[in-house]
């Protein structure tokens, strides 16, 4: 058994939920709110950011490079799934899959997720008289999803799944940061028909019911967010 440090709209802490289920393992979740900077999170990871994986023998496993390459690992952990894989088995395949982890966990989340989860969500919380997000801001940070939804109506109007023809973390990650902003109704699925089938697909899985359950206090999800028919 496993135990996730996470928090629910958290891109990172999303994409490997997504992994754990895909790959059949068992995790306890320990929700933390990691925009309070508390002292007992930081000395289980100095960076203060989430997710965190502590498996059963207390090895920590910080962020979500070192998980998902941890995962990723074979033979299959205990527990596992045998016969699903999220890495592709030659390295060019795993190559492109990782490519297109690093384009969602780091280019697509400092041009779009970062700031937007910030102004409509982790300013909010940190305090509730915060100022109502920036327009100007939130107007740059849109236009930025347009390039991005583009670009992954391309990859799957070409393959099956973004990094080929198998489900791997590439997907996992892109729909990690997408499912946080579409609790919001931040992403313009009927703009992108290509995206949203790839979407679609991912959004039915079981591993999905989980995140689709998911609720803030005080903040409802936008009506679509968990129609699987949307």
């Amino acid at each position: 058994m496993f135990t996730l440090t996470h928090y629910r709209l958290c891109p990172f802490s999303r994409s490997i939920r997504l992994a754990l289920d895909e790959l059949g393992l068992e995790a306890t979740l320990v929700e933390e709110p990691h925009w309070e900077w508390r002292s007992t999170f930081l000395a289980l990871n100095p960076s203060g950011e989430l997710p965190v994986l502590q498996l059963a023998d207390g090895v920590t496993l910080a962020g979500v490079y070192a998980i998902t390459e941890f995962l990723a690992e074979e033979p299959p952990l205990p527990g596992a799934q045998r016969g699903r894989e999220l890495l592709p088995r030659t390295r060019e395949d795993r190559a492109e899959a990782r490519r297109l982890i690093d384009w969602f966990h780091r280019k697509f989340d400092r041009e779009v997720a970062r700031d937007l989860l910030n102004e409509k969500l982790y300013r909010r919380l940190a305090d509730p008289h915060a100022a109502p997000p920036d327009t100007e801001l939130m107007r740059a940070l849109r236009a930025n999803m347009r390039y991005h939804l583009g670009y992954i109506g391309y990859l799957a109007d070409q393959r099956r799944w973004l990094a080929g023809d198998e489900l791997t973390f590439a997907d996992l990650a892109a729909a990690g940061q997408l499912s946080s902003l579409d609790y919001f109704g931040e992403v313009p699925w009927t703009d992108y028909p290509a995206a949203k089938g790839w979407y679609v697909r991912l959004k039915s899985r079981k591993s999905f019911r989980a995140l689709l359950a998911d609720r803030i206090t005080g903040l409802a999800p936008s009506h679509d967010y968990a129609n699987l028919d949307f």
